[in-house]
């Protein structure tokens, strides 16, 4: 099966470089080019892609809002989008992990931590490193100036004890396998608790099971200075 991508940014250089490497592989394909956030919108109902390489700093409408756009589309539910990005814009990432992106690169990584990015979101996962959960989400998910949430420590009580604890471990930056050590089973129970989990939530992916865990206070944030 060949991953469809679309590509949004607005540095024609960058676009052409990631379509080469794209495009030089037999299980992907670009279908696309956006050159702002609402051509990437546009474009996105227009060819339904699997995955949107995404840039935040566009002209006009940028990569939050497109995200957002794309996201909130029930016509593009299977549409992933991953954001690229530098990673000490850490509160833009935060931004478009609630709009419902599913992961984040820096531009300066290697030709094939992005090849193997785009199939990790494209096969319905998040690209969210522990380290990088653990220092973003908690400096700026769970921040006492976010003022909207998504989810309620009522909706979490479709959960299941065992669902509610693996989602926390999730959120605290775990992948399946450490999770699985902590609680002696199978990193495939792990990954069948976070499906059920992200079932009854409503969530996208993992990334946005993250979020929801710590919008509904399921986990709770530690200051930067790891203080609290």
């Amino acid at each position: 099966m060949t991953i469809r991508v679309l590509l949004a940014d607005d540095q024609a250089l960058l676009r052409a470089t990631f379509r080469i490497l794209i495009d030089s592989c037999p299980d992907m394909e670009v279908v696309g080019e956006a050159t702002d956030g609402a051509e990437a919108v546009d474009l996105a109902r227009a060819h339904r892609p699997d995955l949107v390489l995404m840039d935040i700093r566009m002209p006009g409408a940028d990569g939050l809002a497109a995200t957002s756009a794309i996201c909130a589309d029930p016509d593009l539910t299977a549409v992933r989008v991953l954001i690229l990005t530098t990673f000490e814009i850490d509160e833009y990432v935060a931004r478009a992990l609630r709009a419902g992106a599913s992961g984040f690169l820096g531009k300066d990584v290697t030709a094939d931590v992005l090849l193997d990015g785009i199939r990790t979101v494209a096969a319905g996962e998040s690209l969210l490193s522990p380290t990088a959960t653990r220092t973003l989400i908690t400096r700026f998910l769970a921040s006492p100036a976010e003022s909207s949430q998504s989810a309620s420590p009522e909706d979490l009580a479709a959960l299941t004890a065992r669902e509610r604890e693996v989602m926390a471990r999730v959120a605290e930056g775990h992948s399946n396998e450490e999770i699985a050590e902590k609680l002696f089973v199978s990193p495939l129970t792990v990954r069948t608790h976070v499906h059920r989990a992200m079932t009854k939530l409503g969530a996208r992916d993992r990334a946005q099971l993250v979020v929801m865990a710590y919008q509904s206070g399921l986990v709770r944030a530690v200051p930067p200075n790891g203080d609290g």
